[in-house]
């Protein structure tokens, strides 16, 4: 038939775009320029990567810009699939996909008591300092998970470890 696709087109398109991006086989970087700091990649106790001062931060600075692709929610539950999920919520409707065209802050990792908050500036996501944060320290933030999913365990080895990145629902 003339201009049919081919469906096994639209399955290699699926797999190249929505499930290779931010794969166990990609190698992290941290793009430069992204952060007014110094900051490093490296293997971390908690969850494959980390991303690791490389210089003592002050508090109440902007650490490093969360950016990526701009997606909807369908488009961000299509792409749940992945091995690996780097979906910052950023409003009601929309998210961004750290796996694609991130800044690296998508290897910072959850912590029940972290060294970073998630600010939004408009349409930006930036992640600040919260207390002084030591060369050599990983950086932290709260994931704030919500809503129906199964609970994810947490790994971060706070002391007041809730004990699951998930949030209690309010009740």
């Amino acid at each position: 038939m003339v201009g049919a696709a081919d469906p096994g087109e639209d399955a290699t398109a699926f797999v190249r775009e929505v499930l290779m991006p931010g794969g166990p086989w990609q190698q992290p970087r941290l793009e430069a320029g992204a952060s007014a700091f110094r900051l490093r990649l490296d293997r971390s106790r908690i969850h494959r990567w980390g991303v690791y001062a490389d210089q003592d931060i002050p508090a109440r600075r902007r650490v490093i810009e969360y950016t990526g692709q701009r997606i909807g929610l369908r488009e961000g539950f299509r792409r749940r699939l992945r091995p690996q999920l780097y979906l910052f919520r950023c409003s009601a409707r929309r998210l961004i996909d750290g796996g694609i065209g991130g800044s690296g802050a998508q290897y910072i990792n959850h912590g029940c008591e972290p060294n970073l908050a998630a600010r939004f500036d408009h349409r930006r996501v930036f992640l600040l300092s919260l207390r002084p944060i030591a060369a050599g320290e990983e950086l932290l933030f709260d994931y704030h998970l919500r809503g129906e999913i199964d609970p994810i365990p947490c790994r971060c080895g706070a002391a007041l470890c809730r004990g699951f990145l998930n949030e209690p629902e309010p009740g």
